[in-house]
């Protein structure tokens, strides 16, 4: 646990965004500002940074945020050293059951996991369900398999050995990935399953979205999962991917976005992956922010818990979904920024709502 707490607080320093109130002071409670921490999802990182670098300018408001996986966010959230988390997997009943308190999720964005892959002069590669259980569980080793090629009868695949690449950290990229992964194929969700971290057939780790997106722009044959926006932004090819309705679909705001089309619980907490819309991308999913219902807990401040919810509140409103859409993220529906700001309207100081 020392180990983790060191880790998280080299993240938050590298990531630490907003540099101080309006007047160029530290945020400090004698200076009047606020000061938040957060950690958790690598997956909407280039989002938050962006987001919370507006925020930070415009209101003086200091926070912090280490992308330090989901896993990294819930530990931090439960051992009650953020003022909030982030993660790509909701909590389920057992592990709510184990926070010391009431946890809200909050929706900011929705995201696509791709299947990033490194064959030099091949593009428009198209992977089937049986393609990805195959390539996933190492059963396709080499990547002029005719499995493949039957699937890309356009394409010239090389001779090139296949070099799997996953999550080594405890991710909700890895939870969306393997939720994905367990609808498409009974065998996958019978010996691998769904989960933050996974025991992996084959395959080598890396830390973090940044991490796995660097493994394979540096391995010749690699393949693996990763949030869009790394792909975007290192230009890493990825995938068309087969959908419920067995098309092949790319990832794009359209085809995300699509996949939230259907029915939205009133706590927000579902999966996207697979759904049966037939312009969907297939393993998109929402990513929360989680905190405590009753704020008041470890000598914060009420100043700390209406910092906290004004700037959630903000996060799901038009600027900031905005700013989302720049960097390649879905917004949120119009509906589900109604939910969120039901969900943050329960939000409590000492049993008192923080926002009206």
């Amino acid at each position: 646990m020392r180990l983790f707490s060191v880790i998280l607080a080299a993240s938050l320093l590298a990531v630490s965004c907003g540099s101080g109130g309006p007047d160029g002071k530290s945020g400090s409670k004698e200076s009047g500002s606020v000061s938040l921490t957060a950690a958790g999802a690598t997956f909407p990182l280039p989002f938050y940074n962006l987001a919370i670098k507006n925020y930070s300018s415009s209101t003086g408001t200091t926070i912090t945020y280490g992308g330090v996986g989901s896993g990294g966010g819930i530990r931090s959230l439960k051992d009650r050293v953020v003022d909030f988390g982030a993660t790509d997997a909701f909590l389920n009943q057992e592990q709510e059951g184990e926070m010391p308190a009431e946890i809200l999720h909050i929706p900011t964005c929705i995201g696509a996991v791709v299947i990033a892959y490194n064959l030099p002069g091949i593009e428009g590669l198209k992977l089937s369900n049986e393609n990805l259980q195959d390539l996933f569980m190492g059963n396709i080793t080499n990547w002029n398999d005719q499995r493949i090629a039957s699937t890309n009868p356009g394409l010239t695949l090389p001779d090139l050995a296949v070099t799997v690449v996953q999550r080594s950290d405890g991710s909700g990229t890895t939870y969306i990935f393997s939720d994905f992964m367990s609808k498409i194929s009974p065998r996958w969700e019978s010996t691998v399953g769904r989960g933050k971290s996974l025991q992996w057939p084959v395959g080598i780790g890396a830390k973090g979205n940044p991490g796995v997106a660097g493994t394979i722009k540096q391995t010749n044959g690699a393949v693996g999962y990763i949030g869009s926006e790394f792909a975007f932004a290192q230009k890493i090819p990825y995938a068309q991917v087969e959908n419920s309705a067995g098309n092949y679909i790319a990832p794009n705001l359209e085809s995300i976005s699509a996949a939230a089309q259907g029915e939205i619980p009133a706590d927000t907490r579902v999966m996207l992956t697979c759904s049966s819309d037939p312009g969907a991308y297939p393993i998109s999913g929402f990513t929360w922010i989680i905190l405590y219902k009753e704020q008041n807990y470890n000598n914060r401040t009420q100043a700390q818990a209406e910092g906290t919810v004004k700037f959630l509140s903000w996060l799901t409103e038009k600027d900031a979904q905005a700013l989302a859409q720049q960097v390649n993220y879905a917004p949120l529906p119009a509906k589900t920024v109604n939910q969120a700001k039901e969900i943050l309207k329960s939000v409590v100081y000492n049993g008192q709502p923080l926002l009206q």
